[in-house]
């Protein structure tokens, strides 16, 4: 009889888990592409920057939140139609929409981040914004009727977004607070979070923001932005900022969610050691408060346990180790401090393709 009840709760539990891996759907739309370049800069293009770090933001969500399915407008230069990303979004009955773009201005030097909701542009700046990101539409073919007579360039078609009342707007905007504050930890500029009629946000059915990561008209920012360290650090900050997001929206929920059945996957099977010489001795990773949050840069993973001086650490020191799900996940460096980890993984970026920060606490990866 006991035996027969263990089945069956085991059986619950793995249904469990398995409608929490179909629990959240994250749908990341890198804006512009194809035939329609996005603003231009002297040296890059707007939809180069937006496809890159949308990639690099679904691989650190893909890597860390396996729970969560991240589905992308696209993942090669082709052009989408704005009502077709939409579309993406709620054919996947997706939870969240983020829209990756690249800000421009004509005249002055503007530059920082900024994150839109659907709404009023109450500004001549945000209705600029809005008419710039909506003329896309001009390229598509029957746009007249396929937006029911909306006119990109005319004030008078902005009014009906005064009509609109999105009951996803709440989310919306506490997303959009998680990117500004995010990027500022990222010593980027803050423009703050604003509201504009954005037809890419119009029709879609669930919590969507359209973030921008900077100005291409800003030489300085430009080069930022073109740099593939500039697009790892704003992926990165998107990327911390849909973590807390997404803790947030399941402490609501009251869900079982990826936090909470990796964390008891850890505490079983995860072990964080630092690598002391190639015969693999090895001591429990410490700091000097076990309470502190500790930053690592993880560099690669491995099936099998790797030697220290293994050529495939390019000569790096301060090499240690954890084990998820059988997998040997290798880091480098270990601070305390934010902008010193920055550093670290500004470094190793450039010889380690898809490397990312990560956190650990008495001695355990933490993924919050």
């Amino acid at each position: 009889m006991m035996k027969r009840l263990s089945i069956i709760v085991l059986f619950i539990l793995s249904l469990s888990t398995g409608r929490a891996q179909q629990l959240f759907t994250l749908v990341i739309d890198p804006g512009h592409g194809g035939k329609d370049p996005g603003c231009l800069g002297t040296i890059a293009k707007e939809k180069t920057i937006n496809l890159a770090v949308a990639l690099q933001l679904g691989n650190l969500i893909e890597e860390n939140h396996p729970f969560v399915k991240v589905v992308y407008t696209r993942k090669t230069d082709v052009f989408i139609p704005l009502d077709d990303r939409a579309n993406i979004a709620n054919r996947h009955k997706a939870d969240l929409f983020i829209s990756i773009h690249v800000n421009s201005v004509r005249r002055g030097n503007a530059s920082g981040t900024e994150t839109y909701t659907l709404g009023l542009s109450k500004s001549d700046e945000n209705l600029e914004v809005a008419m710039r990101e909506n003329s896309v539409i001009l390229m598509e073919d029957d746009y007249l009727l396929t937006y029911e007579g909306f006119d990109p360039m005319s004030t008078e078609s902005y009014i009906m977004f005064e009509l609109i009342q999105s009951r996803h707007l709440e989310q919306s905007v506490l997303f959009a607070s998680e990117i500004q504050k995010s990027y500022v930890r990222a010593k980027r500029g803050n423009r703050g979070v604003r509201q504009a009629g954005l037809l890419v946000l119009r029709k879609t059915s669930m919590a969507s923001v359209l973030t921008e990561l900077g100005f291409l008209s800003n030489r300085n920012e430009e080069r930022y932005l073109a740099s593939k360290e500039g697009q790892n650090d704003l992926a990165y900050a998107i990327y911390q900022a849909f973590s807390n997001y997404k803790n947030d929206y399941d402490r609501k929920l009251g869900i079982m969610n990826d936090r909470g059945v990796e964390t008891v996957v850890h505490n079983r099977q995860t072990n964080v050691r630092n690598t002391i010489d190639e015969d693999h001795q090895e001591t429990v990773s410490t700091s000097p408060n076990q309470d502190e949050v500790i930053y690592k840069v993880q560099i690669l993973t491995s099936e099998k346990e790797l030697s220290v001086k293994d050529k495939r650490f390019k000569g790096y020191n301060e090499i240690s180790f954890y084990i998820e799900k059988g997998v040997y996940k290798y880091t480098y460096g270990a601070t305390t401090d934010y902008s010193k980890i920055l550093n670290m993984y500004r470094k190793a970026s450039k010889d380690f393709k898809g490397a990312f920060i990560i956190k650990t606490k008495k001695g355990q990866r933490i993924y919050q």
